[in-house]
Parts: structure tokens; C-alpha cells; sequence
């Protein structure tokens, strides 16, 4: 049964989404339309074309999600309880971050304003979630792959969730710079999230992969797998030449989401390798800083990562399909790490 309202969820929100998609699009075009700026004229000039695509498409990812899970979900559960909170939260903090991007001469939110509201968020999630796995065996620890070492940390495990939310979802944000990039990476590394979480809420699964069992984690499952679909809905729409952009209201939910699974079944470690691209976009940005700061040289032509082969030249489509295929290399190599090790 829950197999298949996962599967349901995953249909319905990508239905969902391709029936409205045009209309919201439309609606988004009259008030909320990409302004290329950044700290480089050369790449403002190199994206251009992008100029006056609507944006904050990220509203109609969540509200497909909404729906789907209220549909098919039990909303009685604890996991789908805050699922749903860590996309709404996050979706309206990332909607604010583009109005003001949108409506004022400011590029955003300003980085401590964004990163303070992000470290609220990312502890009431993890709080949440300290509470709800309290009476767990894995309450209060970072566990490795297979469940066998673990460290217990106590409550500070509520301040590393807290890291791991904010590192994740700002991840996924620095990845969405090129059409199609950071929702087709997500549906990648999202998948095998999914299935990470749908095998831990199976007692079988789980005493075989020997990971940790979660009682209850299954039905979240409801609610990864209406993302799944509202992403791959959207990426119709978002695919080169985009017709829309996801903007931090849909990058920041969805990397929290990510995070917030990945912590519930405590193989948040996992991540570094299911999401390995957004991982290295954030650190290709922290690296191109530090050089800087300390050489007055730079590392990459222009960061993030993917922004390095546009400036060699390198077209659009080819470097989003090349990240496409690493990222889905990495969530099968990291599903494949339960069992090896």
C-alpha cells in the first residue's frame, strides 16, 4: 500500500504540474522576471538570454507537493509533519529572497540575514527531529554507513542536522545557475535519498543492508516521492531553453528536504556522495574565495563549478548533461556503499 501511494504522489504532483505549469508561468511572467546581475559582467553578458525568464517556479514545485501529499500521505505522521513545514518554511524564505532581488536595487537578502534565517530553520527541523527519534536507538548519534560505529554526540546533534540543512540547501542553490541543472541533479541524487529512506522503513531491507532501522520513516517516502514528480513536471518546463527558473524559493526547499531525509534516517554522511555535485559546487565556490583572500588569485575562471566551462566555452546543454550523468553515477555508487561496506 504505501508502495504504491509513493507512486501515486510521484504522478499526481508531475501531472499536477504539467497542467498548471503553463498558467503559473504566465502569472510569474507578469510580475517575476529573472534580472541577470552578478559580481561578473562577463558572465551577466554570457547569460544574457536569460534575461525576463519568470522566475520563483519553486511556488508551483511546493504547491504540487502540497497537494500530492495531502492526497496520498497520512498526515498523522510525524516524518510527512515535517517534511511538509521544512518546504513551506523554506520555500517563503526563498520567496522572499527573490522579491527582494526582484523589487528592490538589492541583490537578495543580504548573506547574514540569509544565513541566519536558514540556521533558525535548519534548528527547529532538526529539533523536530530530535524529538520525534528521542526514544530511538540512533537518538543523539552520527552514525556511519552500516549502522555498526556510530558517535553519540547528544544534543549537539541538533546543531549538526542544523549544518547539514543549511549546507545542503545552499548547495542545491549554487548549482541552479544553468538551465536544467540543479532539477535534474536533484531528481538524481533525490531518487536515491528516496529509496535510502523507503528501504530503512523496511524491516527486512534494513536488517540485510544493516542500516538503521527507522520505525515509521517509510511514509516519508510520500512526500520525497511527490518531489520527485513535481521535479520532473518542472524540469519540462525548465529543460534549455528554460521557460522558468526555480530561484532560491524552489533551491532552498529542496535541498533542506534532501538534508532533512538523509538526517532522518541517519545516513546524512551518505549525502556527500548521493549529492557529490551539489558538494563540490559549494566547495569550488569556498575554494575560489579562500585563493583569492589569500593570493589575490583565482582558482576557476568563475564559481561555481559549472560557471568555469561556461566561461571556456563550453555549451550549455553539454555541461548540464555531463553533470546530469556524474550525479547519477554518484547516487547508484552510494546506494551500492550500503552494501559493500
Amino acid at each position: 500500500m504505501l508502495t504504491a501511494r509513493i507512486a501515486l504522489a510521484a504522478v499526481a504532483s508531475f501531472i499536477a504540474v504539467l497542467i498548471l505549469g503553463p498558467w503559473v508561468i504566465r502569472l510569474l511572467a507578469i510580475w517575476f522576471r529573472e534580472r541577470v546581475g552578478s559580481a561578473s559582467k562577463t558572465l551577466d553578458e554570457l547569460h544574457a538570454g536569460k534575461q525576463n525568464t519568470p522566475t520563483m517556479g519553486g511556488l508551483f514545485i511546493a504547491a504540487a507537493v502540497l497537494v500530492a501529499t495531502l492526497l496520498f500521505g497520512r498526515l498523522g505522521n510525524p516524518y510527512v509533519q515535517l517534511g511538509l513545514f521544512a518546504i513551506v518554511a523554506f520555500t517563503i524564505l526563498g520567496a522572499l529572497d527573490d522579491s527582494i532581488k526582484l523589487f528592490t536595487s538589492r541583490l537578495g537578502l543580504t548573506a547574514k540575514e540569509k544565513f541566519l534565517s536558514q540556521c533558525a530553520l535548519g534548528l527547529i527541523c532538526t529539533s523536530w527531529l530530535y524529538v520525534i527519534q528521542q526514544q530511538t536507538h540512533y537518538s543523539g548519534k552520527i552514525v556511519w554507513l552500516d549502522g555498526a560505529h556510530q558517535i553519540t554526540v547528544g544534543k549537539w546533534i541538533i546543531l549538526w542536522g542544523a549544518f547539514v540543512i543549511v549546507g545542503t540547501s545552499n548547495g542545491v542553490n549554487l548549482t541552479d545557475g544553468l538551465d536544467g541543472l540543479a532539477a535534474g541533479c536533484m531528481l538524481t541524487a533525490g531518487a536515491a535519498v528516496t529509496t535510502l529512506v523507503y528501504l530503512s522503513g523496511h524491516a527486512k531491507f534494513a536488517e540485510f543492508l544493516g542500516v538503521p532501522r527507522i520505525a515509521e520513516i517509510g511514509e516519508l517516502c510520500v512526500v520525497l516521492g511527490a518531489v520527485l514528480g513535481a521535479l520532473l513536471g518542472f524540469l519540462w518546463f525548465n529543460c534549455h531553453p528554460a521557460q522558468v527558473f526555480m530561484g532560491d524559493t524552489g533551491a532552498l526547499p529542496l535541498g533542506a528536504i534532501l538534508a532533512i531525509a538523509g538526517l532522518a534516517v541517519r545516513q546524512e554522511l551518505l549525502l556527500v556522495i548521493v549529492g557529490g555535485v551539489f558538494v563540490v559546487e559549494t566547495v569550488s565556490v569556498i575554494l575560489q574565495i579562500g585563493s583569492f583572500r589569500l593570493t589575490k588569485r583565482r582558482i576557476l575562471r568563475c564559481s561555481p563549478l559549472h560557471n568555469h566551462y561556461v566561461f571556456q566555452g563550453v555549451p550549455e546543454t553539454r555541461i548540464v548533461t555531463r553533470f546530469w550523468i556524474v550525479s547519477a553515477i554518484l547516487g547508484i555508487a552510494g546506494l551500492a556503499l550500503i552494501k559493500l561496506l
